[in-house]
């Protein structure tokens, strides 16, 4: 049987989103989009641990499709603070290739239950 990596590669994704919510706190001074890239990066890794205990396959379905939108949500922000100058290109290009490669897991993973149905 194989591992799923998801849960692992999310945490420690969220790991990084919550030193970045740090980061702009006490070095940029910027509160509102850190709380909102800490809401969204953070929640991703919560409700992929969520869905590992879903009650059945339309409870996991329903978890990886909303962790699959705050991930989208997540992009959204990254890209907003790169372009707001808030993040420098090489930072959030490592965030961005991060939450692309969950955000294809995400799909993948949804297409694959989805078509076990």
């Amino acid at each position: 049987m194989s591992k799923n990596i998801l849960p692992e590669k999310s945490y420690k994704f969220a790991l990084r989103i919550v030193k970045l919510s740090q980061y702009l706190n006490d070095e940029k001074h910027e509160f509102v989009l850190s709380k909102k890239i800490l809401d969204s990066g953070t929640a991703v890794g919560v409700l992929i641990e969520e869905a590992q205990q879903g009650e059945n396959r339309a409870d996991f379905l329903q978890k990886y499709s909303v962790a699959n939108k705050e991930a989208f949500k997540t992009n959204f922000w990254l890209r907003l603070l790169r372009d707001g100058d808030f993040l420098s290109e090489k930072q959030a290009q490592s965030l961005l290739n991060d939450c692309e490669e969950l955000q294809k897991m995400l799909i993948s993973a949804i297409k694959t239950t989805k078509a076990a149905e």
